[in-house]
This record gives C-alpha cells, structure tokens and sequence, in this order.
C-alpha cells in the first residue's frame, strides 16, 4: 500500500522547487545526509552478511558442534552404564524377594555383595567400558567427516557471499560519492550569495536531483535485496551446522545398533553368572542347608 507524504516535504526538499541560492542550498543538504545514511546502512549490512564467515565465528561454529557431539556422546555413555546397572539391580531385587524378611541376615548379604564387587562388578564395567570405546572411535570419525563437511560448505557460501560483497560494495561507495557531490554544489551555492537561482545553478540542482533519486533507488533497492539475502545466509549456515550434526547422530546411531546385540548378550551371560551365585549363596538357607560339621541339619 503506498503512503503519500504531505505536499510541503516535496516543496522543502526538492532542489528543483529552490527559488533562492540558499533554499537550494538548504535542499540539498538533506538529499547529502540520505545518500550518506543509505550507504552507510548498505555497508552495515554488507559487514553483517560477512561476519560468520570470520575465522572467530566459523572456530565457534565447529567449536559448537564438537560440544554437541560431545553431549550427545555422554548421554549414550550414560544409557550404557545405565543398562549394566539394570541387570545388577535385578539381581539384587532377586535377592531381596529370595531373603523375604530378612533372616537370611546381613552376613549373607555382605558376602553376595563382596561376590559380586570382585566378579561380577568387573566384568560389567569392561563391558560398558568396551561399548563406550566403541561409540567413542564411531563419534569422533562421524565429527570429523561432519567438520570436513561442514568446513566445505562454509567455504563455499563464503565465496558466494564474497563475490556478492565486491557487487554491492561499490553502489555503497557511489552513494558516499554523490553525498560529497551534493555537499559541493550546497557549498557552491552558499558561496554564490543570495537572490534568484541563476541558470547554470539551477541546472546543475536539477540534475543533481535526478542523480539522487536514480542512486537511492537503486541503493534502497538493493539494501532490501540484501537484508533478504542476509537472512537466507544465516538459515544457510544453520542448516549446515544442523545438517553436520545430524551426522555425527547418525554415526553414532549406526553405531550403537550395530553393538547393541553382543552388548545384550554379554550383559545376559554376565546376570546369568551374578544369579548363579546368588542361587550358590541361598541354596545354602534352604532345607538342605548343611552344618559346619557335616550333619544335614534336620532331627
């Protein structure tokens, strides 16, 4: 929707409109000031469009990643050890339903508990220890392609957003340019006295004019084409930095499938072995149980 400005702007700013050397004078002082604030706005966003790819910014990214991957990397370390600890924790609810109330006594719990630490407890942390190397190898193969990528097409938008930079760059200068333009004919026309414009003046203030509105255009023009494309380089780079860390989960995914069945198993033999030694320990309080002199300990 266009919005119209009062008549009395155009009649205060158009140099064309001057009838005096200094209302042409004063006209042309805010044309300067709006060709320097448009370059100035265009240059701004031409350092905004560039900053990302400034070696801080690109080791922040990687840097960015390599913590992702790393957070990613404990919690399936912990969902390892997480599951050894399942298996152990059934052992003892099997214990504690077997021991009922208590009177098998803490002497047998201790010494469960000893069998365990010393034959079991090892060899599940080998386990986890194994899967979590495992894992681990996986992950850091997985970043450094995933960096490789990344760094790739972090290089490659750079070159096109350098490229974009030497285009537009120079439409910032001509802006700052004509600002200098516009300064000098203002000064000219101060120094010229007062009274009616004269001729060559007023020709020159005409075409001046038309020269600014012809640069603004096209900088204005091309400051908003820029702000577009400065936001399709920032969704651009998070996507790559999104698309790199997908990888890394992948890797790390693929992984874990792939372990997960000989991880089940070993854990399976593991509980196995701690449920034979509780049922070695409680057989011992059944009927059967045996006295220290070799009587079967029944009348």
């Amino acid at each position: 929707m266009a919005h119209d400005l009062p008549g009395w702007v155009a009649e205060l700013t158009d140099p064309r409109r001057a009838q005096t050397l200094d209302e042409l004078a004063d006209r042309l002082v805010p044309l300067a000031e709006h060709a320097i604030d448009v370059s100035r706005r265009l240059q701004t966003l031409l350092n905004e469009i560039n900053d990302p790819f400034k070696r801080d910014a690109l080791q922040d990214r990687v840097d960015r990643l390599k913590a992702r991957s790393a957070e990613a990397l404990e919690e399936i370390g912990g969902e390892i050890a997480a599951s050894g600890r399942e298996r152990l924790d059934r052992v003892w609810t099997a214990w504690r339903e077997r021991s009922g109330d208590g009177s098998a006594g803490d002497g047998r719990e201790r010494e469960l508990r000893g069998r365990l630490d010393a034959e079991i407890v090892p060899v599940v942390d080998e386990r986890h220890r194994e899967a979590a190397e495992r894992v681990a190898a996986a992950t850091s193969t997985g970043l450094q392609e995933a960096t490789q990528v990344l760094l790739g097409r972090v290089e490659e938008l750079a070159k096109a957003v350098t490229d974009l930079i030497h285009d537009v760059l120079p439409l910032a200068r001509e802006g700052l340019a004509l600002a200098s333009r516009i300064s000098a004919l203002s000064a000219q026309a101060r120094q010229a006295g007062r009274g009616p414009v004269p001729g060559p003046l007023q020709e020159a203030g005409a075409e001046t004019a038309r020269a600014f509105d012809e640069a603004v255009a096209r900088l204005e023009l091309e400051w908003a084409a820029l702000g577009a494309r400065s936001a399709t380089v920032r969704a651009a780079l998070r996507g790559a930095e999104e698309a790199a860390f997908s990888q890394v989960a992948n890797a790390m995914t693929r992984c874990v499938e792939e372990l997960a069945p000989a991880h089940v198993r070993a854990l399976d033999e593991v509980e196995e072995r701690a449920r034979g030694l509780l049922d070695e320990l409680t057989a011992s309080d059944g009927p059967e149980r045996h006295e220290p002199d070799g009587s079967s300990g029944r009348d």
